[in-house]
């Protein structure tokens, strides 16, 4: 329970960006696609898919026994994803870098991706609760990079 409220608290600190930097005006005047998903849908989807990734952390952070080869890694991962996951939201929405925010992006599925499996081959649920994670970040990846592309100015 420990580890969850450790990384539960990490994530909380990762949604804080969303607060500081909200979309506001200059989100509204982009050219966005036609399937961006509502404002309300956002904090809806990462306040579940936070729970689910502190869940999946604490999951492996708690192994013990044989299991315990590969958590350095695993962990190192989910901290790296949460250092990524925190830098986007800042970069898009306070320094409107759509491009960078782009890069950031795809690092964060990347990870997110190595994750998936590394997770799945220490405690398959813990991998599991990851695939949400990892769908919600291929379509804010592929919003980022439509506005991106239709927002050539920025």
């Amino acid at each position: 329970m420990t580890a969850f409220l450790v990384l539960l608290a990490a994530c909380a600190a990762a949604a804080t960006t969303g607060m500081i930097f909200s979309p506001g005006a200059w989100y509204d005047a982009l050219n966005r696609p036609a399937w961006t998903p509502p404002r309300w849908a956002f904090p809806v989807a990462w306040t579940t898919l936070y729970v689910l990734i502190a869940l999946s952390g604490a999951r492996i952070a708690t192994l013990t026994g044989p299991a315990i080869q590969g958590v350095g890694l695993a962990l190192s991962l989910w901290a790296l994803q949460i250092a990524l996951n925190t830098f986007w939201t800042p970069t898009f929405f306070g320094a409107h870098r759509i491009d960078v925010a782009l890069v950031v992006m795809v690092a964060l599925w990347i990870v997110v991706a190595v994750m998936v499996p590394v997770f799945w081959r220490l405690d398959r649920l813990a991998g599991l609760l990851l695939l949400p994670y990892l769908g919600w970040l291929s379509l804010a990846g592929a919003l980022n990079f439509q506005i991106w592309r239709n927002n050539p100015a920025g």
